[in-house]
């Protein structure tokens, strides 16, 4: 993965690649590298992805999962022109640990009926603001 960091470095001037604890990408510049594990070219590609996309922020949940799957997706196209197998089952099971996280959020904690977010990023109950 070192190799494919330096070479990112060089092509991608416009951002700072920095090591840290986990794989991220802090807006609008910064992108952090993770420590070594399995996936983590894929993991590191994703994280650019995030940053040639230009996600900054997100209001909803709704939109957080669309912005991982759109970085994912650019991760796609990174992987091809930089020769890196890409790994689906990696992908999929990413995206599902948020899909699980916004499952449990929108459960309502009283009733736990799903519930639904508004623009503002509130979540609303259905049935117990009903009552």
């Amino acid at each position: 993965m070192e190799e494919l960091a330096e070479r990112l470095k060089a092509d991608y001037k416009e951002f700072i690649f920095r090591s840290g604890k986990k794989f991220k990408f802090r807006p609008p510049k910064t992108i952090i590298i993770g420590p070594e594990e399995e996936g983590d070219s894929l993991l590191l590609l994703h994280e650019l992805g995030h940053a040639l996309c230009g996600h900054k922020d997100f209001d909803t949940d709704a939109k957080r999962l669309r912005m991982e799957r759109e970085a994912w997706d650019k991760a796609r196209e990174l992987a091809l022109k930089y020769d890196v197998p890409f790994n689906e089952d990696l992908m999929e099971n990413e995206l599902d640990s948020y899909r699980d996280w916004l499952d449990q959020k929108s459960r309502c904690p009283k009733c736990h009926l799903t519930r639904y977010q508004t623009p503002d990023g509130v979540y609303h109950c259905p049935r117990c603001e009903l009552y």
